[in-house]
């Protein structure tokens, strides 16, 4: 996928004026951040199951080298190949092979934000393969040329009267707007693809170490059909994905469903172990499993490390007040909203994503929510740190920092510049007391009106009311 993440301002700017995005990004609120509140409502321990999670994730991360071992030795011994890939170019090429090798034409996948971060099926469609994405949203994605805006709900950003325009366009069958035909106009055309495909494509929620298990969850059954039907299955999944028992991976999925979309659980859980046996009725006869890294490995024993605990529940973008207002597709990569200003520069360079880390109000929220207690705000600043330190900001901005600096450390100075600079903007504010414009940091004032200040600092305020 092509990062775009370079253009983060003006495509956030054409999103906050587009009526049609700003109605559909509505269905954040309902649909997501109150159905988790719900969900967490019914776990009277859930910071107790919380603390279990993120003690779970950073115990592996940890030891990843050697609970990726383990899972290399137990998914071998169960019949299942194990390939490791360093790149996103290295994934492309081994799925190629692998569909050679195989005799493969045509493949269905199930949702997989890595092979999105891959490009993959362009790749394979390249190489001359019929690519099938079985995942509603992202069947719906691939019709429109279009990328996920989210990592669970890739296609929130439309509304159904363009999902019904664009499957009258792409179907050629009668217009419809209930969102029941719609599913099952999808499902008439989508079910010939599972039972012609050579091959099924997943990513992987979790790998268990000591089963050499890759576990799913999907709502629609198509991951089932895509990793049962077809003769091979290919899982490609990140490095840090791995937990070392079953028993950790139900942990975390007692937190997963109800972060993502407000559900107590799935509809469905697949635990994918080995290929088909003799006396088995389903399952592939090959099994390829692709540990990529991408990135991730460079992040270990760095203050970026608690990044790799995500489970890509997408809770920090749903709370997100930017996320909620732009939507996904302005992050300009794979992964939008808080986890993606962190992911998206460590991944391909904080000079191709330099307002990322700054996509922010640091009101903490995602931090608040995320189950695996991830500090994304402090990571964002980590990052805004490193920015400054490698020039990377604009001089303007770096010159007023350091003047700020060398105020903040002279308190006389400080409280004489603030004194002035309260008196000047309760000034400017006018009659009506609000500041339109405020020349050099317009990016306050472009969009909207900012109260002007009393006239006085705090300090002199609160001298004036203590008593004597």
């Amino acid at each position: 996928m092509q990062v775009t993440a370079m253009h983060f301002k003006r495509k956030a700017a054409e999103n906050l004026r587009n009526p049609k995005l700003q109605k559909a990004l509505e269905k954040l609120q309902s649909k997501f951040v109150d159905g988790r509140a719900a969900a967490i409502a019914e776990l009277p321990n859930f910071e107790e199951i919380r603390n279990a999670a993120t003690e779970i994730r950073a115990r592996t991360l940890d030891n990843l080298e050697r609970y990726l071992l383990r899972f290399e030795q137990e998914a071998t011994a169960r019949g299942a190949t194990v390939h490791w890939a360093e790149t996103a170019e290295d994934v492309n090429r081994i799925v190629a092979d692998i569909a050679a090798r195989h005799g493969v034409h045509r493949i269905v996948k199930s949702k997989s934000m890595v092979s999105e971060e891959c490009g993959l099926n362009d790749h394979l469609e390249a190489c001359g393969l019929d690519v099938l994405e079985t995942d509603l949203g992202e069947y719906i994605l691939q019709l429109a040329h279009e990328p996920p805006s989210h990592i669970v709900a890739p296609v929130v950003h439309k509304s159904k009267e363009e999902i019904a325009d664009l499957f009258e366009d792409k179907h050629r069958r009668a217009h419809t707007t209930q969102i029941a035909e719609l599913c099952r106009e999808a499902r008439e055309v989508l079910r010939p693809g599972f039972l012609s495909a050579d091959m099924g494509i997943s990513g992987a929620n979790f790998i268990v170490a000591e089963t050499g298990s890759v576990l799913i969850v999907t709502n629609e059954g198509n991951g089932r059909l895509a990793t049962t039907l077809p003769r091979v299955h290919v899982a490609i999944t990140g490095i840090e994905k791995v937990v070392p028992t079953l028993e950790d991976s139900a942990t975390l999925l007692r937190l997963l469903p109800r972060s993502a979309t407000g559900q107590s659980i799935t509809n469905y859980v697949s635990v994918l172990t080995g290929i088909r046996g003799q006396d088995e009725s389903d399952g592939p006869e090959h099994f390829h499993i692709i540990l990529l890294d991408n990135g991730r490995s460079q992040l270990l024993g760095t203050e970026l490390q608690p990044m790799l605990r995500c489970i890509r529940c997408g809770a920090c973008m749903n709370h997100c007040p930017v996320y909620q207002n732009i939507g996904g597709h302005a992050y300009g990569w794979v992964y939008p909203g808080p986890m993606g200003s962190v992911l998206t520069p460590a991944f391909v360079g904080l000079e191709n994503a330099l307002d990322l880390p700054n996509a922010s109000t640091f009101c903490g929220e995602c931090a608040v929510v995320c189950p695996v207690k991830i500090p994304l705000p402090d990571l964002m600043r980590h990052l805004r740190n490193r920015q400054t330190e490698r020039g990377l900001r604009p001089w303007s901005e770096r010159v007023a920092l350091r003047l700020w600096s060398w105020m903040a450390q002279r308190p006389k100075v400080y409280a004489g510049f603030t004194r002035m600079a309260a008196r000047m903007l309760n000034w400017a504010g006018g009659r009506e007391k609000r500041l339109r414009r405020l020349p050099g940091v317009s990016g306050w004032t472009r969009e909207r009106d900012l109260p002007a200040p009393a006239g006085r600092t705090f300090r002199e305020m609160y001298r004036s009311r203590r008593p004597s």
